[in-house]
């Protein structure tokens, strides 16, 4: 039996953004009452609705294109699809403090912990803990964890084609105020998907399983919104 399992999170109004980018704002454009009069009462259906979005393509759950941290690098619609639906395992690193960086010591211990490799090809998924703990809090933006160089180096050396964590970044907190940025750096250098804003990883840690992120096709985009799902057999 197929589970699919929500990674996202809603998208709604005033939800927190990375600090500089883009807020999201959303507004009923058509309302049931605003359009009621252009229908008889005859027809079966007599009003529609429908709204307008304006936000970052980093806003909410997203994936950056290559060309988001690397001018010659591919933009959203350019990327092979199959790189935003792959095999996928989620790492637990809820252990690791706001204010430490996820090591390579600690994605060994947890693939060992629960007796998983990564293969080329996969996708693998940070649980911080970060969105269960703090997500609606003024820590959420400001107060997580992130790769260190070896660690985002050595998945860069698996041949893993995306990298996603339960916080606004893959890169941790403190990179906001020294300007160097591990994960990204790593996702440059080898043309890696990174994945932010993740949710309900705590439900996938220390599982195998496919991994779906579709973006928007959005012409010569830097990233796209992506409702990402994780697809179990149970």
């Amino acid at each position: 039996m197929v589970k699919i399992i929500d990674l996202s999170q809603e998208i709604y109004q005033g939800m927190p953004v990375y600090p500089g980018h883009l807020k999201t704002v959303l507004w009923y454009h058509d309302t049931h009452e605003e359009t009621r009069s252009k229908f008889p009462d005859k027809y079966p259906f007599q009003s529609y609705a429908s709204m307008g979005l304006l936000m970052s393509d980093h806003g909410p759950t997203h994936v950056d294109s290559v060309f988001h941290i690397n001018p010659e690098g591919k933009t959203i619609d350019k990327l092979p699809l199959e790189m935003f639906y792959t095999e996928a395992v989620c790492l637990d690193v809820s252990h690791v403090p706001a204010d430490k960086f996820i090591t390579l010591n600690d994605i060994k211990e947890a693939l060992d912990k629960h007796k998983l490799t990564i293969k080329k090809g996969d996708t693998v998924l940070l649980y911080t803990g970060h969105y269960n703990r703090k997500y609606g809090t003024k820590d959420w933006l400001f107060k997580y964890t992130g790769l260190d160089m070896e660690a985002a180096k050595w998945l860069g050396e698996q041949g893993v084609v995306n990298i996603g964590e339960d916080a606004p970044s893959i890169d941790s907190s403190q990179a906001m105020e020294t300007r160097y940025y591990p994960g990204h750096i790593v996702c440059k250098e080898r043309s890696i998907l990174n994945t932010e804003n993740l949710a309900n990883l705590d439900k996938v840690a220390g599982k195998r399983f496919i991994y779906a992120g579709l973006p928007l096709k959005i012409r010569g985009g830097t990233g796209s919104p992506i409702r990402a799902v994780a697809v179990l057999n149970e």
